[in-house]
This record gives structure tokens, C-alpha cells and sequence, in this order.
């Protein structure tokens, strides 16, 4: 520990994840083989410069609750079941651990997020596109 004062943000997040069951890279593959709905909330420009996950749906950030909802009219077709297990992505897992707790506050029971992010995917050496094409 650096000694310096927790920030309010590190608070919140410690609070968030405390609801979480986080999947490391190889827990959310395995959830992906099994059904799970892989979610990519980085912007454009990460995934041009860094890859995707193949069979991930990307879904931007400020639009996830409308459509992951199961009973929102603007939800994608993939979003059928309040029961789907969806597992949210972003860079290093920041984010992502503050949506998955906002899904679960709008009934997604079993919505949680990779630990790591996508960088943690890449780096267990799991499959990512190449963003050179």
C-alpha cells in the first residue's frame, strides 16, 4: 500500500465488485464456449488499435442498458433472457465492473465482468482479432 488516501472512485468500485462473481480470461472463454453473451464496451478507436474478441458483441458504453434489457424495445435479438449470462468487457476491467453492477440492478442476475479486461484476454494468448486486418 503507497500510504496515499483511497480515492472515492476506488471506493465505489470495491463496493461494486463485492456484488461481482468476475471471470479471469479462461473462466469467460469457457462461458463463451457454454453460451455466455461476451460484451465489448470499448470505444471504436480501442478496438481498432488493439482487436476483438471473435463473437463478441460490441456494445457502446452509453447505450448497454437499453440494449441488454430483456424488456426494452431497443434491446439487440441476442438480449432474450433476463437469465443470460452476459460477461462485459473493457480495457482492464474498470468500467466494465461498474456496468455488469448496473445490469444486475435492472435485473440481469447473472451479468458480471472479465477480470483484466481485454488486455488480460490477449495476454493469456485466447483468440483476438488482428486489428491490421
Amino acid at each position: 500500500m503507497s500510504g496515499r488516501p483511497t480515492s472515492a472512485v476506488e471506493r465505489l468500485l470495491d463496493s461494486k465488485r463485492a456484488r461481482l462473481e468476475r471471470l479471469g480470461p479462461h473462466q469467460a472463454y469457457s462461458a463463451q464456449r457454454e453460451g455466455a453473451l461476451l460484451v465489448d464496451t470499448r470505444p471504436v478507436t480501442d478496438r481498432e488499435a488493439e482487436g476483438e474478441i471473435p463473437g463478441a458483441l460490441v456494445i457502446d458504453r452509453n447505450v448497454l442498458e437499453w440494449r441488454l434489457d430483456p424488456t426494452s424495445p431497443d434491446r439487440v435479438p441476442e438480449a432474450d433472457s433476463a437469465d443470460r449470462r452476459v460477461v462485459l468487457f473493457c480495457n482492464e476491467g474498470y468500467a466494465s465492473s461498474l456496468a455488469a453492477v448496473q445490469l444486475q440492478e435492472l435485473g440481469l442476475a447473472h451479468a458480471t465482468d472479465l477480470d483484466g479486461g481485454f488486455r488480460a484476454w490477449r495476454a493469456a494468448g485466447l483468440p483476438v482479432t488482428d486489428p491490421r486486418g
